[in-house]
């Protein structure tokens, strides 16, 4: 992460945004007190499918249907 003063951030405002479009963060500062943050974009639809990659194979998905094996269903019989 950057530190960028103000007045350099101004002078050089496109190259700036060039290293924010490479993926890099820059911290803006006046008086060596950081007031904002550049930060490149996200596409939320990327990172949610990269999640669910990430997910992959670590889910195990039974029998819908019939959940429990071997159980008779006494639903009826209790009048649940």
């Amino acid at each position: 992460m950057q530190r960028v003063n103000i007045i350099e951030l101004r002078r050089h405002l496109p190259a700036y945004l060039k290293q924010v479009k490479q993926g890099e963060e820059i911290q803006i500062t006046t008086r060596g007190q950081v007031i904002a943050r550049i930060v490149p974009e996200e596409d939320e639809s990327q990172k949610s499918k990269a999640f669910l990659k990430s997910l992959r194979g670590t889910a195990y998905v039974g029998d819908a249907v019939n959940p429990i094996e071997d159980v008779e269903w006494t639903g009826d019989d209790d009048h649940l």
